[in-house]
């Protein structure tokens, strides 16, 4: 291979770049990113860039010597808009056309939105920073949508003595991913720090002043985030001969065709420890599979399935949240450690006899990292 080309300047797509480089790989590696901003990582936006305890500058990834090092052909602010498999050629929004030998897809997700103007949303370090500039206190602040997204940016707005309204449409926020009895004490969390949570109500569209239910309601606010998930940037894709449903659809080793790859939040892929298909927008798994993915792109006939165990993290007020596995879809939650009335604990989640996953609130990490291996271990056992 003379030249890998990299759609996608963030976690996933940097850490592949990385990875080439430190397999061995002397050829031209070009990262494309959309933004015009070196690679950054993204779950401080919510949190310290938010809350103002840091500025934008401690976001980088890397150094500008150690992107230097890496020897890139670094293309920031531009856009892949079209993929022809055949001729292995991209398509840029400049109007060039970029040969490649493999590819890794890395290009991320936007933020679902909702009809009107004016709302904010939560992905990049502009929206952070247009966001906190509206955080002040007093400020009426609405937040749609109540998963850890929401959330957090609703806890860092309390702190910042913010008047805050979150809207949910489920009757227990996060009951979907932790269950019912979870999802209520954390959203006792927010009621207990002065958020008026209302749930089981649907927002129409933004309007002026505030957000109109489906009722017709208007909630009042002076500044609106819409947090309700994420759409995987694919639709330059598109008639690319690749498979796109809910992301870049991949086998087990990340492969969607022969020499392209995707990882990160836009990949679709078989994870053979659980069995199922997964696609997962968080930061840990976005590197692990951008390592994995290069190392298969460079070793074809020695590639690996990617079967991590996944992991994630939130933090809301005094909260530490930490989790394992894959919670989606259990059939039972035991508390294991701990209590639920003191936001103190360790609870297992199980699917028929097998233990796949494990969620810890306000316990010191090493509690929890065992779990690791025990879900993993039990997940091989079937």
């Amino acid at each position: 291979m003379n030249r890998v080309v990299v759609v996608g300047a963030s976690a996933a797509g940097l850490t592949a770049a990385e990875t080439l480089r430190r397999e061995g790989y002397a050829g031209t590696i070009t990262l494309i990113g959309a933004e015009a901003d070196a690679p950054y990582d993204r779950p401080p936006l919510s949190k310290q860039i938010l809350s103002s305890r840091w500025e934008v500058d401690r976001l980088a990834l890397r150094t500008a010597d150690q992107l230097a090092a890496l020897d890139l052909d670094l293309r920031l602010g531009v856009l892949a808009t079209a993929l022809d498999l055949a001729s292995r050629t991209l398509l840029l929004q400049s109007g060039d056309r970029l040969r490649y030998d493999g590819l890794i897809v890395a290009t991320g997700v936007r933020p679902r939105r909702l009809p009107g103007q004016g709302a904010h949303v939560l992905r990049t370090a502009a929206d952070a920073v247009n966001l906190r500039r509206r955080l002040v206190p007093g400020t009426r602040l609405v937040v749609v949508g109540a998963g850890f997204l929401g959330s957090e940016a609703a806890a860092v707005a309390r702190e910042l003595s913010c008047d805050v309204t979150m809207l949910e449409p489920a009757p227990v926020p996060l009951a979907h991913a932790v269950g019912a009895d979870i999802g209520r004490v954390l959203s006792l969390a927010h009621v207990e720090h002065g958020v008026d949570l209302r749930t089981g109500v649907t927002v129409s569209a933004v309007a002026d002043g505030g957000v109109r239910l489906a009722d017709g309601t208007l909630v009042p606010a002076d500044a609106v985030l819409v947090a309700i998930g994420s759409l995987p940037n694919t639709e330059w894709l598109e008639g690319s001969g690749l498979t796109i449903d809910d992301g870049v659809v991949c086998d087990e080793y990340s492969a969607a065709a022969p020499g392209v790859y995707a990882a990160g939040d836009v990949a679709r892929w078989h994870n053979p420890l659980f069995g199922r298909a997964m696609r997962i927008e968080h930061r840990t798994n976005a590197a692990e599979q951008g390592m994995a993915a290069a190392r298969n792109l460079l070793n074809p006939s020695a590639r690996r399935p990617f079967a991590p165990v996944p992991y994630f993290w939130s933090d809301q007020y005094d909260m530490k949240i930490h989790a394992y596995g894959h919670l989606y879809g259990h059939d039972a939650v035991q508390v294991v450690d701990g209590d639920l009335t003191t936001r103190r604990f360790i609870a297992a989640y199980h699917k028929a006899d097998r233990l796949v996953g494990v969620l810890a609130v306000g316990m010191p990490p090493k509690t929890i990292r065992p779990w690791r291996q025990t879900i993993a271990a039990g997940a091989r056992s079937h």
